[in-house]
Parts: C-alpha cells; sequence; structure tokens
C-alpha cells in the first residue's frame, strides 16, 4: 500500500506484478479492491497499477469537483508517482472511468500502449441543464445533511454489500466516501459533455488498440450492447461481449477482462 500526494490530497495507489504496466480505474464510487479478482491474473505478466480517486476509496477528501481533463491528468501523475517515471501504459477505465481512461488516451498518447473500456458509459448526446455550480453546491449540502443524519454509517455499508461483497464494504460508512460519490454523480454530464469536445479536436493515436467490452446479462442488453458496439465502432476498436455478466464485470468475468487486458497493449 502506498500514499502518493496529487494535488494536496494523498492518494492511496496499489503497485502489483512486473513487466509492462496496466493502470485500472473503477467506476462511479468504487475502489481500488473492485479489480481484486482480475489482479492475480495480470500480475505475473504486467505491473498493475491501481488507484483510488480523492475521496474514494482510501484516499484523502476531494478538494474540487471531478472534471475530464483533471481525471486524465490525476491518471498521468498517479503512474509518475508511483513509477518513477510516465512509462507507456495500457488505460482501463470501467464505467464513468471509461471516460477518463479514452481522455487520457487522446490527450497523453505518448504515455498510452492501449485502451481497454470496461462497460464503460457511453453518452452519445451529452448535454447539462443545470448550471455546474447549482449542483456542486447542491451535493456538497446534501452531503452534509446526510453525513449529519447518519445516512451514511447506517446504510452505506449495506448497500455496498448488495451491489459485490467486499470486505472493505464499512468504507461506505464514511461521509468522505459519499461525499466524493455524489460530487462524481452530478458531474457526470459535465465530464461527457467534456468528452464530446475532446473527441472533435483531439484525435486518438493512429493503431491505438482499442478493446471495448460490454456486460450482458439476457437479451434485455441488446440495446445496451447496441451502443458498445457503436462505441467500438467510433473508435476504432474491437467489441467484445461479455455473457453473462453484470455492470461490475472485473468481478463476473474477471478471466476474460484479464485476458483483454493482457491483449490489449502495444508496447
Amino acid at each position: 500500500m502506498t500514499f502518493v500526494r496529487i494535488g494536496g490530497v494523498p492518494h492511496h495507489v496499489r503497485v502489483t506484478g512486473s513487466g509492462p504496466v496496466c493502470v485500472l480505474s473503477a467506476g462511479l464510487g468504487l475502489g481500488w479492491f473492485d479489480w481484486d479478482p482480475v489482479v492475480p491474473l495480470l500480475a505475473p505478466r504486467r505491473t498493475v497499477v491501481r488507484f483510488d480517486r480523492p475521496g474514494l476509496g482510501l484516499s484523502g477528501h476531494a478538494r474540487v469537483a471531478p472534471s475530464l481533463r483533471a481525471e486524465a491528468g490525476r491518471i498521468s501523475r498517479v503512474l509518475a508517482a508511483a513509477l518513477g517515471g510516465t512509462p507507456r501504459a495500457t488505460v482501463v477505465g470501467h464505467s464513468l472511468a471509461g471516460f477518463h481512461a479514452e481522455a487520457f488516451a487522446r490527450l497523453y498518447p505518448e504515455q498510452t500502449a492501449g485502451l481497454v473500456l470496461v462497460d464503460s458509459s457511453v453518452e452519445e448526446r451529452p448535454r447539462v441543464l443545470v448550471p455546474r455550480g447549482m449542483r456542486t453546491g447542491g451535493a456538497r449540502m446534501c452531503g452534509a445533511l446526510l453525513g449529519a443524519a447518519g445516512v451514511p454509517r447506517a446504510l452505506g455499508p449495506a448497500l455496498r454489500r448488495r451491489l459485490a461483497p467486499t470486505p472493505w464494504a464499512s468504507l461506505y460508512g464514511s461521509r468522505r466516501v459519499w461525499r466524493a460519490s455524489l460530487m462524481e454523480y452530478v458531474t457526470y454530464g459535465d465530464v461527457a459533455t467534456e468528452l464530446a469536445r475532446l473527441r472533435r479536436d483531439t484525435p486518438l493515436e493512429p493503431g491505438l488498440p482499442v478493446t471495448v467490452l460490454a456486460a450482458a446479462a439476457g437479451r434485455r442488453d441488446r440495446k445496451w450492447v447496441a451502443r458498445q458496439r457503436d462505441l467500438a465502432s467510433d473508435l476504432g476498436g474491437t467489441l467484445r461481449v461479455l455473457h453473462p455478466s453484470g455492470h461490475l464485470a472485473m468481478r463476473d468475468r474477471p478471466a476474460e477482462v484479464a485476458k483483454a487486458i493482457l491483449e490489449g497493449g502495444c508496447f
């Protein structure tokens, strides 16, 4: 376990294994431990870097609301701080962090060996209706009220265990984690809109290996898989459907996720 200070915030980072680098970033409100089933499959052949965004997992309190460029830059700074340099890495993003991973690949092509999106968020026509300041202010107020009422401690660990069993469920009894999760939720539209603009202005490096993994549990997921297929096509990548799988595909189908990561880099 390591802590590196970025922007004045202690970031929890875990580095496992040896070989070419891959960096794993989990979705909204999730933590480093959500990748646990995948890491043993990667570590014999990869240096695996996991980290918690501010407020989540074991990282320190978030000081500012998230933005796309800041999150892409965070990945670069985590790699530099944890590994003592800026190696080329296969960057892997799950759900909301798929936005961050794609932005990293566009903004830091010299550091990107491949891009793997694990049931990534997809927004074809992103927009925001309420001003950002109102949303972030409301999230801070809501987080304070819920914390004062004891809601995180009373409900957080149980809700997390229902999502997926983990010995780290107690972290979701923390006001810090609830505030950070709320802030990621209310700025989701901003991040999606930023990515839409970035796609217009900053292309991916030609020939970059891109893999999109779509989780599917049944026929009702056909529209979701179609959206993931369109995403893969837009990025010039390949689609792999993980079936059956819930949204936490790295837990439901760890072997297939690990295989995609191992095959998804150009070093």
